[in-house]
């Protein structure tokens, strides 16, 4: 899915190097296997037929401006991220961006591992699945693992990603919802409503709607094949066609699942982290094959280790080549081993992510846990979001001169909706949903806002403050411009 079609011709780009084009079918599809997931999806199903509108209005709001705004900036200028937002607010704050993008998976692989931790306690035994020490266990240990793994530059790990789309979100996707349609269709009753007056969730204040903040995270990624703009044979016309199918199939793969979980299992017995495996029994209960619910389970941890595998060294190496090169990081957290990984970094890294891991032993509550570190996650990610569509309309006005594959049609008005969703989302995450329990309000704000100001903010600018000529690499030696 990630390779162009064996029919695509070759055509010679003005400074004479071969491209190879990939049609907009393929790139629709390579967007959407790099965004689609159903760890998401218990989530939504607590809305029942809402989650529908749960989703579509972040994708209007958020997907869909992330996606062009970063189709125009991959497809005028090289190096991602901090090249974008470097051009057109300058160095510091595109350092801000590129770390964000490395600090929400010191949030996120908690998170992660706990969707893994109560998915594998359906295999041996699920009522781990709410078990703060168990899931503070498999989250240490398996965090490790995968350092020790990727350490050792293991060059299969990218094979584990790909399967892992098939084996364990296609597949058990298509299975749920099945089911779901064929558990209907016997006359079982829903155990969500599903009639007309259902479409919009209930309005009980902000807290009514706080989960729809996972979404955001859900769509993160979304621009990350902006690159490949460049590779289609019209890129202004066969773009937005490629979002619009990318689009639409990451919805199907969202919204489904989420019904079908909200058919068969009542909101207020939902887990945030094993609701889709809570699904997957009653279904195969109810259908007299209990037994198929250890082998989903299986597949759907194969499938989450994989992704963490691939995405556990990418990110840190990106900011520690970056930080080589501009003297952002100290150099005992440059440093390569002799496979070219970063593992002091990770190694860093890891001991946060134990900490957070060991917090979830003294949690009476797994699910809320889960949620407010996702909540993290996604308010570090919003920032360099943040940054992406400021820069955006910044380049458009400064360097009008710079050649671009393809141009976001009223710009401004595409970066200005996804900077207030994003605002707004950063904003919403500091609500507890009403699914918190009950626990005291000043937990929740000291842990997500905390972990939003330590990680996503104060770490930055630390680096920043405190950097010395000396930090760059001696490959890379030249005079530091001033923070």
């Amino acid at each position: 899915m990630t390779t162009t079609d064996a029919s695509d011709e070759e055509l010679v780009a003005d400074e004479g190097t071969p491209r190879q084009l990939v049609s907009w079918v393929t790139l629709g599809l390579m967007t959407t296997a790099s965004v689609a997931s159903l760890r998401p999806s218990p989530s939504m199903a607590i809305y029942g037929l809402a989650a529908i509108f749960l989703y579509l209005l972040p994708a209007v709001v958020f997907l869909l401006p992330t996606a062009l705004v970063g189709a125009e900036l991959a497809s005028g200028w090289t190096g991602g991220i901090y090249r974008w937002v470097s051009e057109a607010l300058g160095k510091p704050l595109g350092f801000l961006a590129v770390w964000c993008q490395f600090a929400m998976t010191i949030a996120y692989y908690p998170s992660l591992l706990a969707y893994v931790a109560s998915t594998f306690a359906y295999v041996i035994d699920p009522s781990l699945a709410e078990n703060g020490l168990y899931v503070a266990i498999v989250i240490v240990v398996i965090y490790w693992t995968g350092v020790w793994i990727s350490s050792r530059g293991t060059k299969t790990v990218a094979g584990l990603s790909s399967m892992g789309l098939v084996i364990g979100t296609l597949v058990p996707g298509v299975v749920l919802v099945a089911l779901g349609f064929v558990f209907l269709g016997q006359g079982n009753p829903s155990a969500a409503p599903m009639n007309a007056s259902h479409w919009l969730p209930p309005w009980t204040g902000l807290a009514s709607l706080v989960l729809i903040v996972n979404n955001f995270l859900s769509y993160a990624g979304m621009e990350m094949n902006g690159v490949h703009v460049s590779s289609l044979r019209d890129p202004k016309r066969e773009y937005p066609k490629s979002m619009f199918l990318a689009t639409g199939l990451v919805l199907l793969i969202f919204i489904l699942p989420a019904l079908a979980i909200s058919w068969v299992m009542p909101s207020s017995q939902l887990s945030l982290t094993a609701g889709l495996m809570q699904a997957f029994q009653a279904f195969f209960d109810h259908f007299h094959i209990g037994w198929m619910t250890k082998v989903v389970g299986v597949m759907l941890v194969a499938a989450a280790l994989g992704g963490m595998l691939t995405w556990l060294a990418g990110p840190a190496k990106g900011l520690v080549l970056l930080s080589r090169q501009e003297g952002y990081l100290p150099p005992f957290l440059q440093r390569l081993n002799r496979y070219g990984t970063p593992q002091n970094i990770m190694v860093a890294q890891g001991v946060i992510t134990t900490l957070i891991g060991i917090l979830y032993a003294f949690s009476g509550d797994v699910s809320s846990a889960y949620w407010m570190f996702s909540v993290i996650t996604v308010q570090i990610y919003l920032i360099a979001y943040l940054l992406m569509f400021v820069a955006v309309v910044r380049l458009r006005r400064t360097r009008p001169e710079v050649e671009r594959g393809f141009r976001v049609p009223a710009v401004a008005w595409v970066a200005g909706i996804g900077f207030v969703a994003s605002v707004a989302a950063l904003f919403i995450g500091f609500v507890p949903p009403d699914q918190f329990g009950g626990q005291p309000l000043w937990r929740y704000l000291l842990i997500v806002g905390g972990g939003l100001l330590a990680l996503g903010v104060l770490a930055p600018l630390a680096f920043l403050k405190f950097r010395k000529p000396s930090w760059v690499h001696p490959d890379h030696q030249r005079p530091l411009p001033p923070p």
